[in-house]
């Protein structure tokens, strides 16, 4: 292969070129030692694509330096890897894109000048990229990082108000053939006579699910190798048909495929939602095999309500290490949320939520607790929505690894969780707060 990469209409113009050169003198960013000199190799590349960003990850042997430049008409993100080997992992790159990404519209790989590889990443529309390194954690070694996130970062409420003002291509499937005709915020849901899993519902309420880990970030990974990720989104995605077919509720996923979501943002998503609950959907995991069932957790700003708790917590939160945060730009929220006087208020109601979903996980699984546990999960602390944490069962016991992954087991799971979600409403109405009670 030649030094330069093949000419075409996207490949930087001269000017462009120059540019860059003179940026790279001063953009370079040192990842090598004192006297580190071996070329890095690059082992693995990953694509992510989604709807919130695409992210690209670049997956190497030892440190490595970068520099970057975005270039317009037409769009595109140049970076150039210093002392790296071009080998076959770069070559294969074009194949790593799908057509439906929503940013990325080829990546290409070449030498670029002796020492140098170039990566040139057309886009189809104007991003604002972040990139930064990773160091080695878990199964992974050193990781740069490309999230390509669009320059408009895309709005949740938005979101959902256009999807409320089209056609759902479910409409006419058997479940939302059941549904009554009325539109579903101006009826509330049916009590039946000593039936106090009904809610009475007067408005139209979100609940959020969070189904764990997703991209970079595989979770518990069973024995029978099964990820935490893929078990979690089955389980909210079947969760939240439910809740849809539900007068009055209605469910957003934080992720609804496999991409990796800082533990922030989806707290941020849900209380840009205006969210009524939270609900993070997670597979246990434990070094001995033999651990097992279903445990309901809430936040708790005074520690950990057993040892079991606090490992779990810290493990779950250790999510931002493997699923790679750039930590330059994260964002001061949640210290900021732990002073809001509104957070005692909120935790109750977890219980309560916590507690009503325990109850009804019984009669499906054994409770690996009987009663709701508390830690201090990052992804609990929306000082004003009342949040849970559902271990559905242990991936690392064979025989509940099997189960979740089982489509009857899950949907059993789904129409537990929302029972519990019923029953906390039956007793708790939700109030006359959010303004998406008008969508429908």
């Amino acid at each position: 292969m030649s030094d330069q990469l093949p000419r075409c209409q996207h490949y930087p113009k001269r000017r462009d070129l120059l540019k860059f050169a003179a940026a790279g003198l001063t953009l370079w960013v040192t990842k090598v030692g004192a006297g580190e000199t071996a070329i890095a190799s690059i082992l693995a590349v990953r694509v992510w694509p989604a709807a919130d960003y695409t992210r690209v990850t670049l997956e190497h042997n030892q440190p490595l330096e970068f520099a970057s430049l975005l270039l317009k008409d037409p769009d595109r993100l140049v970076v150039d890897l210093k002392g790296v080997e071009f080998n076959a992992v770069l070559q294969s790159l074009p194949s790593k894109i799908l057509g439906h990404d929503p940013y990325i519209q080829l990546i290409r790989a070449g030498r670029n000048r002796p020492g140098v590889v170039r990566l040139v990443i057309e886009l189809k529309a104007e991003v604002k990229p972040q990139i930064f390194s990773l160091q080695p954690v878990g199964e992974y070694g050193h990781r740069l990082v490309l999230d390509v996130y669009p320059a408009q970062p895309l709005d949740p409420l938005m979101a959902l108000l256009d999807k409320a003002a089209s056609p759902s291509p479910a409409a006419n499937s058997p479940a939302a053939l059941d549904r009554p005709e009325e539109p579903r915020s101006a009826k509330a849901a049916e009590t039946k006579p000593g039936d106090d899993t009904a809610p009475n519902i007067s408005r139209l309420v979100t609940i959020v699910l969070d189904p764990g880990h997703g991209g970079e970030d595989p979770g518990a990974i069973g024995r029978g190798g099964s990820y935490e990720k893929h078990v979690t989104l089955a389980i909210a995605k079947r969760l939240k048909a439910k809740i849809d077919a539900v007068p009055n509720m209605r469910a957003v996923l934080t992720r609804d495929g496999d991409f990796f979501i800082p533990l922030n943002q989806r707290v941020e998503k849900a209380r840009r939602l205006r969210a009524d609950l939270f609900v993070s959907v997670h597979a246990d995991a434990f070094i001995k095999p033999t651990a097992r069932g279903s445990s309901v957790f809430v936040l708790s700003e005074n520690g950990a309500s057993s040892s079991a708790a606090r490992w779990l917590a810290k493990k779950e939160n250790d999510a931002d290490l493997i699923g790679g945060v750039n930590i330059r730009t994260k964002d001061p929220y949640l210290a900021r949320t732990l002073l809001d006087l509104s957070q005692t208020a909120t935790n109750n109601d977890s219980l309560k939520l916590g507690q009503a979903v325990l109850g009804e996980l019984r009669h499906i699984n054994t409770l690996h607790k009987a009663q709701v546990e508390q830690a201090g999960f990052a992804v609990l602390k929306a000082p004003d929505i009342p949040s849970i944490l559902i271990e559905t069962a242990f991936i690392s016991n064979p025989e509940e690894e099997k189960r979740l992954n089982d489509e009857s087991y899950q949907d059993r799971m789904a129409t537990a969780i929302l029972q519990g979600l019923q029953r906390y409403f039956s007793k708790n109405p939700p109030l006359a707060k959010s303004k998406l009670a008008l969508l429908d």
